[in-house]
């Protein structure tokens, strides 16, 4: 079958007769149909886009979705912003705080719905102490929606002994989840980040990524040395017997 739009001298017969339409509207209607079908394939490749869009881009292409597309977007778009103030709200913290008696209220009964405190009580020229404060910053870095605090002792606890000093407790929600208290809880100088990271994750209060307690890796460690020193009963009677 001949192509009506081709320009040749039969074409033009019959575009004389009517039978065809002049083939300038011919052009016009092809370029219409092109169009119209580019305009079909942006919207299609909107719809097929959005739902991955951030809120920044769905307010820049607002303009060029079509109506059936408007009451999806409007729901994304709300998803997206419920999400960013999520966002927001977990990761409002970030450091550790020196905070006093008179902010306990405030910043620890009343953190917040949701909201796991971590608060270290401490004391100036006590080296664990200090240790410990060092760690608490890193995780605090680390764990953002998490709120990591520390105070002077006496001054949440009035007479509090020197002796239970390291002291770490954990809340939900104003109530005690957790508490680790005095040097031998914590191991002594020799406590890691990660061993502390473990121990806290333990209340909850965290979600760590270590997969085992490091504090095992090196009791394990530790075990395995002795066996290998202490001498078996076999070695010990060869012994005798020389």
């Amino acid at each position: 079958m001949q192509d009506p739009n081709a320009d040749t001298e039969w074409n033009d017969i019959l575009r004389k007769k009517g039978i065809l339409p002049p083939k300038e509207k011919l052009e016009e209607q092809k370029q219409a149909e092109e169009e119209k079908e580019q305009q079909i394939l942006q919207q299609q490749s909107i719809v097929k886009t959005y739902e991955d869009m951030t809120l920044e881009e769905l307010e820049e292409n607002e303009d060029e979705f079509n109506e059936e597309d408007e009451r999806a977007v409007e729901m994304y778009r709300q998803q997206r912003i419920a999400e960013w103030k999520a966002t927001q709200l977990k990761n409002k913290f970030g450091e550790l705080l020196e905070i006093s008696g008179q902010d306990y209220v405030q910043e620890i009964t009343k953190a917040g719905k949701d909201i796991w405190v971590i608060l270290h009580l401490y004391k100036q020229g006590i080296p664990l102490c200090a240790l410990i404060n060092q760690h608490l910053n890193g995780l605090a870095k680390k764990f953002p929606e998490v709120k990591f605090v520390k105070a002077i002792s006496t001054t949440c606890i009035p007479n509090y002994p020197d002796r239970n000093l390291p002291t770490i407790f954990i809340y939900l929600e104003g109530d005690i989840k957790a508490q680790f208290i005095g040097p031998l809880v914590f191991g002594g100088m020799n406590l890691t980040r990660d061993e502390l990271e473990w121990k806290i994750s333990e209340s909850g209060a965290i979600k760590t990524d270590l997969e085992e307690n490091p504090r095992k890796q090196i009791q394990d460690q530790l075990m395995s040395s002795i066996k290998c020193s202490v001498p078996t009963r076999r070695e010990e009677s060869d012994s005798e017997d020389d």
